[in-house]
């Protein structure tokens, strides 16, 4: 006797790509990105960087970033994020950049904030820091899409408009 449900990969009637369907029921389900939210914060013409306590890449540097939760503004999730990784609080300034990683179906949003109060490091940090931007630890960044908001925010700082940047990382693991 059957208990659950039992999935296999097929084109859904009125779809165009295989997604997991019911065998039982015909439900299906669908798979979408995640949605990540961060800023990059700055105070005195330095940005908030935390060390990852965390995989993937523990021990490497990121801006304060994590997954959007159900029922949460972007600003607001990316609020909770600087607080959960760095006890800091953020005035939130607009969208710097939109950013895909395909490979591992994410789509990463980050802002400009200016940081407000004293920061120290959350639970999934091992370390935070102010750092000018010469002393950005580079070599030990944890993810591309931090340089990628990094220099997005340096070459927008100045400015009060501005669009959003749109990059997306090449797509190095193609879906079945």
């Amino acid at each position: 006797m059957a208990t659950g449900p039992s999935f296999t990969r097929a084109v859904p009637d009125g779809d165009n790509r295989p997604r997991r369907v019911c065998d039982r029921c015909g439900f299906v389900d669908y798979v979408n990105p995640r949605i990540i939210v961060g800023s990059v914060a700055e105070r005195d013409g330095k940005v908030l960087m935390c060390r990852r306590a965390i995989e993937p890449r523990s021990g490497f540097w990121t801006l304060p970033a994590g997954f959007l939760e159900e029922h949460e503004d972007l600003a607001a999730g990316a609020r909770r994020e600087a607080r959960e990784e760095a006890c800091a609080e953020l005035e939130m300034g607009a969208l710097l950049g939109v950013y895909t990683v395909p490979r591992i179906s994410q789509v990463q949003l980050f802002f400009r904030a200016r940081l407000v109060s004293e920061i120290a490091a959350g639970l999934e940090s091992q370390e935070v820091g102010m750092f000018a931007w010469d002393d950005v630890p580079w070599d030990a960044l944890a993810f591309p899409s931090v340089k990628w908001a990094l220099d997005d925010w340096r070459a927008t700082r100045a400015l009060d408009a501005f669009a959003p940047f749109v990059r997306c990382a090449p797509d190095t693991l193609r879906p079945d």
